[in-house]
């Protein structure tokens, strides 16, 4: 078998040069090592077993590994044809064979492909900027390419890239450079890009195509080689020195994975997950330095720097265009455990005659400093104690509700979640763990003893970014029907994993096998339902970015499905059901009224249509056209006249408006009216006698019969009289 395939890489090599042009210098070939070959055997051992889901290397797995090593490399279908494709077919079912022999020729044959197109295609973006373009042709270009069909030809593919680097050019005479200006950012970009190829290491092809076999399994196994996994320990510490950005390269691009809770990235309020990073200046004057097409290692040392420092940074919005990118200037600082905890605040809604007083808690992730707490020391920080302390004061502030903002918390300790639940419904089941074997494990709240810290009532706000522990909160909270659930849904994560140091295994003296990180165990709702791919859906959705199928766990093709398991043994804290409805119609009501709220859901049809169009023109007229268009729109929005009746942060704190906040806030306000009205009605109302037909669910004393469900009389907080009459 080694000798078949090592023939087909020298068949695939000798056929590249010939169809290379004189320009184009291939690459030197890539080869793996011994340890390699010793570690991708011993992975497949583990994982044919160890998984939550194990699936067997055959055929079928060999095809989607395949597939998946293809999309790690080529995933815009920019470099390769169907030509090569066509190859390359005999390869699809035989990784299977080849891994279990530790043969690695295939997935380097592969690359060394790839890595050719690569240094073709630059070679011929760099000749076409010799003769600039014609920009009253009518031409467009399509800026993303995953879901479309492999070029046919070589001629076709440079069309391709023809168009691509005329929309490169296009970008900056947008921006008013000059056509010398282009041809010399372009050309240092195109070689910035052709250099990165021979940066690439034996390391990180075998990374790359490790990651392809265990992404074959679920999305979130994964494997870190050697120097990766040191490279990640660095990058944590060292981002508390930094931005607070985790970064990633994803499609050729510096990308923002993650910002750090309470670093400048994400205090400044002008970046997002999904960003890319398309330039980086030093200081205030220092010259831009383009990094499309860098080696992620060496934009992440560009971009980090001494804590006090400044930084700027050219950013292209998450799924936005290319042609005016934003500027962002940072401070670099060291990020204290402090600055990721739990805060607080009051805001005042005035609600006619009445006034009420809000707290909100704002909780970044589930953290807890687990080396303090084995040293012994009694002030450890843990989100449950912050949190605790923050209900304390806020009692003492009077408040009449309090909404726990878990927006972009991606998880965290579970022991955290878990005992943090304990804070609002007391001891009592939270979670249920289910591990490959099938046995079930639940989770339970103990630590806060019987009695809940808070007892009024109670909302959770989330979004798409809320993960993983968050959403086991909200959904332990949902389940006990003890609070709201409000935003957008979840994320969608409801797994575990396990990280398998292969050194460990193999008796390695020092690092050379890497680490695997294996799904064993899954999540689930004490409802017995599941957090897994659906997320918690909220019971009051505000507007979310658009394209939900891309984003989430429900992006992934091979994510693991919705389940049902046995429901914990628990007693509801409440029943809001009733509520649900009219609040529902407050909410509308307001918001139909509201000119920030109707600016941001503009915002996000404007955004979503701009991704699905997912073209743009190449004729200079049309793209001025279409930009003015777009500041135009944007520009009416912003001067419309700001609503009013926004509740007020104490202490006054005046940054830009979070408009979804406030909703929140408002719907809280409204439900802490509506649950005064009840007590007050329930306490004065006289008996009525019980219907025989009338249904008993609900909230203590309250039988629901339905009628509770209609819409109030009023905007002033009054209920509906049909409701009354049932309370007894």
């Amino acid at each position: 078998m080694k000798n078949r395939l090592l023939c087909v890489v020298f068949f695939l090599a000798t056929t590249v040069r010939a169809a290379m042009p004189d320009s184009a210098l291939p690459p030197q070939a890539l080869k793996p090592s011994e340890e390699q070959s010793q570690a991708v055997h011993l992975a497949a051992m583990l994982l044919v077993r160890l998984p939550y889901k194990p699936l067997p290397l055959d055929d079928s797995m060999s095809k989607r590994i395949f597939d998946n090593y293809l999309k790690a490399l080529d995933s815009d279908k920019l470099y390769f044809t169907k030509a090569d494709l066509a190859q390359m077919a005999a390869y699809r079912t035989k990784l299977d064979d080849a891994i279990l022999d530790g043969d690695l020729s295939i997935p380097f044959a592969v690359f060394n492909l790839y890595a050719q197109r690569m240094s073709e295609r630059y070679s011929y973006s760099r000749a076409l900027l010799k003769d600039g373009f014609n920009f009253t042709q009518k031409e467009s270009f399509l800026y993303e390419r995953k879901k479309k069909a492999w070029p046919d030809s070589r001629e076709e593919l440079q069309d391709l890239w023809r168009k691509r680097v005329k929309n490169d050019w296009l970008q900056l005479r947008l921006s008013h450079e000059t056509n010398d200006a282009i041809v010399e950012t372009l050309a240092k970009r195109y070689d910035d890009s052709q250099k990165k190829i021979a940066h690439i290491d034996s390391e990180d092809v075998f990374e790359i195509f490790m990651n392809a076999y265990t992404g074959a399994i679920d999305p979130h196994s994964t494997y870190m080689g050697s120097r990766s996994a040191d490279d990640f320990e660095i990058a944590l510490r060292l981002s508390l020195s930094g931005i607070g950005a985790a970064l990633a390269e994803k499609d050729d691009a510096t990308t923002i994975q993650s910002l750090t809770p309470g670093g400048p990235a994400a205090l400044s309020g002008q970046l997002e997950v999904g960003d890319r990073i398309v330039a980086v200046g030093e200081g205030e004057s220092a010259p831009m330095i383009d990094i499309r097409g860098w080696r992620l290692d060496d934009a992440v040392a560009l971009i980090r720097g001494a804590a006090d420092s400044s930084v700027r940074l050219a950013v292209v919005p998450a799924d936005g265009q290319e042609s005016l990118p934003k500027l962002v200037t940072l401070v670099r600082k060291k990020i204290a455990l402090d600055d990721q905890s739990a805060t607080k605040s009051v805001a005042i809604v005035i609600d006619g005659a009445k006034v009420r007083r809000i707290g909100v808690i704002v909780l970044p992730s589930f953290y807890n400093d687990f080396e303090a707490r084995q040293r012994g020391e009694e002030d450890f920080k843990s989100a449950t104690r912050d949190v605790a302390r923050a209900l304390e004061e806020l009692k003492q502030e009077a408040v009449d509700g309090v909404l726990l903002d878990l927006r972009n918390n991606g998880g965290g300790s579970l022991v955290e979640a878990i005992e943090l639940a304990g804070l609002f419904v007391g001891s009592g089941p939270v979670v249920q763990q289910r591990d490959a074997s099938g046995e079930i494990n639940v989770g339970k709240s103990s630590s806060t003893g019987s009695e809940p810290a808070w007892k009024g009532p109670l909302a959770v706000l989330i979004n798409r970014n809320s993960a993983s522990a968050s959403e086991i909160f909200a959904a332990a909270i949902q389940d006990y029907r003890r609070g709201l659930v409000i935003g957008q849904p979840s994320f969608g994560k409801g797994t575990v994993q396990t990280v398998i140091n292969l050194d460990d295994l193999a008796d390695n003296d020092k690092p050379q096998f890497g680490e695997l990180k294996i799904t064993t165990a899954q999540f689930f709702r004490i409802n017995g339902g599941t957090t897994q791919l659906r997320g918690v859906r909220p019971d009051i959705l505000l507007p979310a970015l658009p394209d939900p199928e891309g984003y989430g766990e429900a992006s992934f093709a091979n994510a693991l499905p919705w389940a049902k398991i046995k429901p914990a043994a628990y007693s509801p804290a409440g029943d809001l059901r009733g509520l649900l409805r009219p609040l529902e119609l407050r909410h509308q009501i307001r918001v139909k009224n509201n000119k920030d709220f109707q600016n941001l859901q503009e915002n996000l049809a404007e955004l979503k249509r701009l991704i699905d169009k997912n073209v743009v023109s190449l004729n200079e007229t049309e793209r001025r056209h279409d930009r003015d268009a777009l500041a135009s729109r944007l520009k009416a929005r912003q001067a419309r006249t700001p609503s009013t009746g926004a509740p007020d942060a104490e202490p006054a704190d005046k940054k830009a408006e979070d408009i979804l906040l406030t909703e929140a806030v408002h719907i809280l306000s409204d439900e802490v009216g509506l649950l005064s009205a009840r007590i007050e009605l329930a306490t004065s109302a006289k008996p009525i006698p019980r219907q025989p037909h009338s249904k008993t669910r609900g909230l203590g004393p309250i039988a629901d019969s339905g009628d509770c469900d209609k819409a109030p009389s009023s905007q002033s907080g009054a209920v509906d009289h049909t409701c009354v009459q049932r309370i007894r």
